[in-house]
């Protein structure tokens, strides 16, 4: 498994964005009590989000990004990036 530190921007229509949020905080939810999910949360200034994910690889990544709210409502731009963390409750 691999890990990823995925950023998200949000866009400029915020009140989209609310609407669409509490399906995404469910989606959201149901990934973290699978595992997939290790952290997530908003930046304190609201112009985007954290989410660190555990996934076999990239590719199954997107696939989960692909079926979150927020992509199909287009209200945030993701940035992946593999990580490795080396220090932290999430090493092997």
């Amino acid at each position: 498994m691999a890990r990823f530190a995925v950023e998200l921007v949000f866009g400029p229509d915020r009140e989209k964005r609310l609407a669409v949020r509490p399906e995404h905080r469910e989606y959201i939810a149901s990934l973290a009590e699978k595992g997939v999910i290790l952290a997530s949360g908003p930046y304190a200034d609201d112009a985007g989000a954290l989410i660190i994910y555990e996934a076999a690889d990239e590719a199954s990544l997107k696939e989960i990004i692909a079926a979150d709210p927020y992509t199909p409502a287009n209200v945030a731009e993701w940035t992946i990036r593999e990580w490795n963390p080396l220090m932290g409750p999430w090493i092997a």
